[in-house]
């Protein structure tokens, strides 16, 4: 009997499929049935190998070993995947297995991870390609009824290859060579530095901005107000004031204008992650975790999608999802749309995956079971859809100007005639208590009825005094944008990918540069640290700059489509990475100091009196000789769940005691239950306690 094995990129999907073509026989690491086995990968079954694995001396950092540009790349399995890995290497080789299906993620990543396993395996038995934007059993028998070759993704895996070999060079090289300068473990990757470089960047702006003061005079008669431009001189805005006070103000134009403003694309993963920081605080990993979790549970489509379209196809599918949605939403009772689906379909504008959109399934099941972040995001998902299909928002802008006294006045106003798609974001947003809109400007007010020639007297005028502000600290909606435009003025028009990464790795950038120390998170905004700010100033342009990583990222999207050559692609990293090595040979003395950690003071030594400091593991005295020192992991702590903190080292190493939260501090010489604390290398102890709380 002919059997074809399945392979998922998760065991959560390859359960959903299971579940769809029948094999519903549980074994160790797949299951079986209906001429099926469906096993899976466990994310990166398999790896690149470290530097380490090509020769024994990489194992060390030197600056004699670069730049490191392996001939045969060489690829390695993780200890705690290797049993997966033999699971599938033996369905590979079963005898009644005479093909294979790729049901890994549509996408680049998603390719690289089955070729990998397939290429470590040995396995040369035809496969074909499962590619579907949804987890739906309907969508999986879809993509079931229409397999695709799997040499038609040959470009594909090419460009996810080079990526990941790309990544691989100028990671592993410049890292090594810019901590080896620099004595500190300096990470440097393609796409983190340069969002690290924009984050340093924002901060010069912000901290050289050089605020002005000024000011605008006002005037105010028979319900109209106005007010003047910006003047930077205060005595000419007080002239304009006395000029104006108690004089006649006359209408010279009033200008009526029609607005529209479209409905809102749909979500591609870039635009959700924004909406999401801007709304709901999330951070865009904790965005895409969601939305995978909703899409392993059949709720949402596929999450990792550039697009904001859906296919010409789909208009019955979006038709039945958005009929079904009322009944769900309380921000959308006694809502009345006409939908219009035209807007929302383009088959020309998707490539791998249509725009994220809720699913069948979720009309049927609603929210039950979900998690509060869950319930957020799909009800995001779900306004954005029916915000889309809605009428356009229609307003009259009216701009009146006035002359009074010889000055020019402007008043501006805004009539809403057709409420349609915002109606229903100021629903949404009100029924979750939340207002992206806190920093915009401050809508102009319906104006009474106005017309030219008419006059107004006696005017009131005031003045009120502003300052000019400074950019704004980045957010991750903010950021996430700027990435995606990041060398856009240098890309050509028609590049399908622009920008630092793509929508699925931007997130895993934002917290690997928080995981590092080079950013941190205050609310909502990012800043550069101290050595995020030193390593992007130290960097060269060639690292930094975005439009670099953006032209590979539009090239890598050639490769993709068989319009590069991966060869050439791959020739011009490792002639930049030999080029980066040749430039950075030596560094100045103070400039290898620049990473030196600031070291914490915490107090005097009690035995030599010089100073005592925060270490990783312990407080220690900056007297070599003394060798005193209090270990942060003390059994007296530890036994009571308490943490050894700065705060308590400080307080004993100046009064010899400390108060602890659950315990009380005595002074030497009480005996219930009190352990010796402080302790040298030398075994000789001061005699400082921290006892128990307890009775005398």
């Amino acid at each position: 009997m002919s059997i074809q094995l399945v392979i998922a990129e998760k065991p959560s999907v390859a359960r959903s499929i299971a579940g769809v073509i029948g094999a519903d026989q549980k074994r160790d690491g797949y299951m079986e049935g209906n001429g099926y086995l469906v096993s899976w990968c466990i994310g990166h079954l398999v790896s690149l190998a470290d530097a380490g694995a090509y020769d024994e001396r990489f194992k060390k950092w030197r600056y004699d070993d670069l730049p490191i540009l392996p001939q045969e790349w060489q690829y390695i399995i993780p200890a705690e995947k290797k049993g997966q890995f033999a699971v599938l290497r033996s369905l590979m080789e079963r005898p009644d297995v005479t093909g294979l299906l790729c049901a890994t993620d549509a996408g680049r990543e998603g390719e690289l991870i089955f070729r990998f396993v397939y290429q470590m395996a040995g396995c040369k038995k035809p496969f074909k390609r499962l590619w579907i934007s949804s987890m739906e059993d309907a969508a999986i028998r879809e993509g079931f009824a229409h397999l695709k070759p799997g040499a038609d993704y040959d470009n594909l895996y090419q460009s996810a290859l080079c990526r990941a070999q790309a990544d691989w060079l100028v990671g592993i090289n410049a890292t090594r060579l810019f901590s080896i300068l620099y004595h500190k473990t300096l990470t440097v990757g393609r796409v983190q530095t340069p969002t690290l470089n924009m984050l340093v960047d924002r901060e010069a702006k912000i901290s050289n901005f050089k605020k002005e003061k000024y000011h605008v005079v006002h005037i105010a008669a028979g319900g109209m107000e106005a007010a003047s431009d910006r003047f930077l001189n205060p005595d000419d805005a007080d002239a304009t004031k006395t000029a104006c006070a108690g004089a006649q103000a006359v209408c010279v134009s009033v200008k009526r204008e029609k607005k529209t403003e479209q409905p809102p694309r749909l979500y591609d993963l870039t635009t959700l992650q924004r909406e999401a920081n801007r709304l709901f605080g999330f951070t865009a990993k904790q965005t895409l975790d969601y939305a995978q979790q909703l899409y392993e549970k059949k709720l949402l489509t596929y999450p990792r999608t550039d697009s904001q379209y859906l296919t010409d196809d789909m208009q019955p599918t979006a038709e039945s999802i958005v009929s079904g949605l009322w009944p769900l939403l309380s921000f959308a009772a006694g809502l009345d749309i006409a939908p219009q689906f035209g807007r929302v379909l383009n088959s020309k504008k998707v490539s791998d995956h249509h725009a994220i959109i809720p699913t069948m399934e979720f009309v049927q099941k609603g929210f039950d079971g979900l998690t509060e972040g869950e319930k957020k995001l799909l009800s995001l998902v779900c306004c954005k859809l029916l915000c889309a299909v809605a009428a356009p928002h229609v307003y009259e802008a009216v701009t009146a100007t006035f002359t009074c006294a010889g000055n020019e006045f402007t008043a501006k106003g805004k009539t809403i005639l057709t409420p349609g798609w915002k109606e229903i974001e100021r629903r949404f947003k009100a029924s979750f208590k939340t207002d992206a809109d806190e920093d915009a400007p401050e809508l102009a007010r319906e104006l009474p009825e106005i017309t030219e020639g008419q006059t107004f007297d006696p005017v009131e005028a005031s003045i009120t005094e502003h300052f000019t502000t400074p950019p704004k600290p980045y957010t991750e909606d903010t950021l996430l944008s700027a990435m995606e435009r990041a060398g856009a003025e240098d890309m050509p028009e028609d590049a399908e990918r622009q920008g630092l990464g793509t929508p699925a790795t931007r997130a895993s950038i934002l917290e690997k540069l928080v995981q590092m120390g080079f950013v941190e998170r205050r609310g909502k905004q990012l800043f550069p640290t101290k050595d995020g700010h030193n390593l992007a100033c130290v960097l060269p342009e060639v690292l930094t700059s975005p439009q670099l990583t953006a032209q590979w990222e539009t090239e890598l999207t050639a490769i993709a489509k068989g319009q590069a050559d991966p060869e050439g692609f791959m020739a011009g990293i490792a002639e930049m990475t030999r080029g980066l090595i040749a430039n950075y040979s030596q560094i100045s003395e103070d400039a290898q100091k620049l990473f030196q950690a600031e070291r914490v003071l915490i107090g005097k030594c009690p035995r030599c009196g010089e100073s005592v400091y925060e270490g990783k593991k312990n407080y220690y005295c900056g007297n070599r000789s003394c060798q005193f020192v209090m270990w942060k992991n003390d059994r007296f702590f530890e036994e009571r769940g308490k943490a050894f903190t700065p705060k308590i080292a400080a307080a004993l190493l100046k009064d010899g005691k400390a108060k602890v939260k659950g315990l009380r501090s005595l002074k030497t010489g009480k005996t219930y239950d009190g352990t010796v604390l402080l302790a040298d290398t030398g075994g000789k102890y001061v005699n400082y306690r921290v006892e128990q709380r307890g009775k005398n």
